[in-house]
């Protein structure tokens, strides 16, 4: 088929899949009137390269659109992952507001230069770093190729207190995101004086930070956000770690609304049995830990435990909203009510008398159940990482025999849809772990290696790249190739950034209990993936984890969460008490905070142009299972120039990918102290 110019493509513009122009800010450029999405300057040759224009795009209204979407979308699929900041994966990508071009162009060469960090040498003398792309091999002193493995990738510090520090408020309240290596490698600079002088070690993790992959590394999630709708400004919900975004996912929140009914149990960063509430940290949920003494419903642990076990959360999730008109015959049969219902009552009054039916819904965690590669009939819980399930921190959820029956193993999410065992319409949630289900091994022939990143839900510091691409590979062939594909909206993001650099400033409107920064977080990846989606666009809509709530609302007619009642009174104690006007969901009254339908094109909607076939979301098992994936030459292989293409990538003389695991410079012969 015929391809526009890269010239071309750039200079058209589509408009908000009917929803008009709107002003945007590109981070580190001039504020200038920008589409919601624009389509992406490389195009694959499987679509037509039209583009819409604003006199093409037909002139509807938001809620026409979204009348559009409810006709013709019954299926959420959110494939939910861990740990990744946008300009990681995607901050060469074309189109995007990356590192190096935004939404309105190519930034000036050297550009990049702006995102420039201090960082401290072993010797004391104070040096910089910019962002790089690790590259597929570097060579030692010796003059030796040596393999860097850039899918594999130690995991850099993301607790709470250590993401205030890399965003870096100035005295407006501003991000400046300008501490990222510093904070990794352990040393405050005031004054010109340090506080002390950083190992090798610290100082490796302090350039590993502002580091980025490209489609030689990821060519799936290329692919997928070339062919589909990538979301460049989809931001996390809490500074912080992977347990309060997890929460968040669902709920909008880290339970602010509980911590405004309940004052006592406002969290000042602290951790440990009966961690508090808003959640900062990582505990276990209480459900299945060793404070849950109920004989009825025993919750799965994680074989790997740590971070103390968190409060019981009680205040409202979608997983409540779901119940819908059948709400008070599925509370009736909670195990303590007084003990997990306390702070819904008028919700579940609300939402029962709100005449809309209960929504399906499902969560798919590996290990939560007997997984397909557990040896015998008995689940091992082997890759279950329990502070990844949110439901499970809900009482109303996981001590409800009608609601945790929703909580099923990963390999369950295949066996359905293989099965065709799904409902008429409904919500489902896929997570990976610990491991992998289909026995992956990681690129890196370091025997040991392969026992630490063979994890598939691209955490750093236990999971491959690649091999957590091939799950969502699996997923979404999965979906593609059941008859939920015609009617399916599939949402990929993250929970967090695990504190990998992204230079987009997030827009603080909260603070904690300390007076820190609570929401909302760095930016991490969003792709939505669909029949009737902008093929490839990027939407710069303002976005985040409410966003997807708030596109689930709309969809399935539910009252917002942010609109419950219980969640309203929370909210205006905040207000008033503490001065905090936005404490809780986002998926209402709180500006800024976009939906997920400007991924869809109105054209197809309408029926006017065909929906995209379920071969185009298909990568094949024989490219899935071969690694590494596109030979490791994945940007040939589609066809697209990266922004970063011909300029200089600064990869520090002494950078190591790895530094915990696979300690030292890497040489030919090895890793050297």
């Amino acid at each position: 088929m015929a391809k526009l110019s890269a010239v071309c493509r750039w200079a058209l513009l589509i408009a908000a899949c009917g929803l008009g122009f709107g002003r945007g800010r590109a981070q580190g450029t001039a504020e200038s009137a920008v589409p919601e999405v624009t389509i992406a300057p490389k195009s694959s040759a499987a679509v037509s390269a039209r583009v819409i224009d604003a006199a093409s795009e037909p002139a509807i209204s938001a809620e026409e659109k979204l009348q559009l979407i409810r006709q013709h979308i019954k299926y959420v699929f959110v494939l939910f992952q861990e740990n990744r900041s946008f300009d990681f994966y995607f901050g060469s990508y074309p189109g995007a507001d990356g590192l190096y071009a935004g939404p309105n162009g190519p930034y000036a060469q050297g550009q990049v230069a702006r995102f420039t960090q201090t960082i401290v040498n072993t010797d004391g003398t104070l040096g910089k770093v910019t962002p790089f792309r690790i590259p597929a091999t570097v060579t030692d002193a010796a003059g030796k190729t040596v393999p860097l493995y850039p899918a594999d990738i130690a995991s850099v510090n993301h607790s709470h207190v250590a993401m205030v520090r890399k965003i870096a408020l100035d005295a407006n309240g501003v991000a400046q995101n300008s501490e990222y290596a510093l904070t990794e490698e352990g040393v405050t600079l005031v004054g010109g004086k340090l506080s002390n002088v950083p190992t090798l070690e610290r100082k490796q993790f302090g350039e590993l930070v502002m580091s980025h992959v490209d489609c030689d590394t990821v060519p799936f999630l290329w692919r997928y956000a070339d062919r589909f709708t990538l979301f460049d400004h989809f931001m996390d919900t809490i500074v912080g770690p992977s347990t309060p975004n997890a929460i968040a996912m669902i709920a909008g929140q880290g339970g602010e609304t509980q911590w405004m009914l309940h004052p006592d149990a406002a969290a000042t960063g602290g951790i440990g049995v009966g961690a508090t509430v808003p959640m900062l940290s990582d505990p276990q949920p209480y459900w299945g830990s060793a404070l849950d003494t109920a004989a009825q419903l025993k919750q799965p642990q994680a074989l790997h435990t740590f971070g103390g076990v968190s409060k019981n959360l009680t205040f409202a999730s979608l997983p409540l909203s779901f119940m819908g008109s059948a709400i008070k015959k599925t509370t009736a049969r909670d195990y303590d009510p007084a003990f997990d219902l306390p702070d819904v009552q008028e919700d579940i009054e609300k939402i029962a008398g709100h005449g809309v039916s209960a929504v399906n819904w499902g969560w798919y965690q590996q290990g939560y159940d007997r997984e397909k590669n557990d040896p015998d009939a008995k689940a091992t819980h082997d890759g279950y990482v329990a502070h990844h399930n949110a439901p499970q921190y809900f009482g109303y959820v996981a001590n409800n025999p009608l609601a945790s029956t929703h909580l099923h193993g990963l390999s369950d999410f295949f066996r359905d849809l293989a099965a065709k065992r799904l409902p008429a319409s409904g919500v489902f949630y896929v997570r990976g772990g610990y491991g992998n289900i289909e026995g992956w091994k990681p690129q890196d022939p370091n025997p040991r290696l392969a026992t630490v990143f063979n994890g598939n839900d691209d955490h750093p510091g236990y999971s491959d790249s690649q091999v957590s691409e091939a799950l969502l590979a699996e997923e979404i062939n999965a979906i593609a190739a059941s008859p939920y594909w015609s009617q399916s909206a599939i949402i990929i993001t993250y929970d967090e950034s695990d504190g990998e650099y992204d230079h987009a400033r997030p827009k603080i409107r909260s603070q904690d209990a300390a007076g820190l920064p609570l929401e909302q977080g760095p930016r991490i990846p969003a792709l939505v993936i669909s029949p009737y989606a902008v093929a490839h666009g990027v939407s710069h809509v303002p976005t985040e984890h409410s966003s997807v709530i708030k596109f689930v609302d709309e969809v399935f007619t539910l009252i917002p969460l942010a609109d419950l009642p219980d969640e309203e009174r929370g909210r205006e104690i905040g207000k008033e008490k503490f001065g905090q006007e936005h404490l809780g969901p986002a998926d209402d009254k709180v500006p800024g905070v976009g939906d997920m339908s400007s991924a869809f094109d109105v054209l197809r909607l309408e029926g006017k142009r065909a929906p995209l076939d379920a071969a185009y979301a298909i990568i094949p098992k024989t490219e899935i299972d071969a690694f590494p994936h596109d030979q490791g030459r994945g940007c040939r292989v589609l066809g697209i120039t990266p922004t970063d293409s011909g300029l200089p990538n600064p990869v520090p003389s002494d950078f190591n990918p790895r530094p915990d695991s696979t300690p030292g410079i890497p040489t030919a012969g090895g890793w050297t102290p």
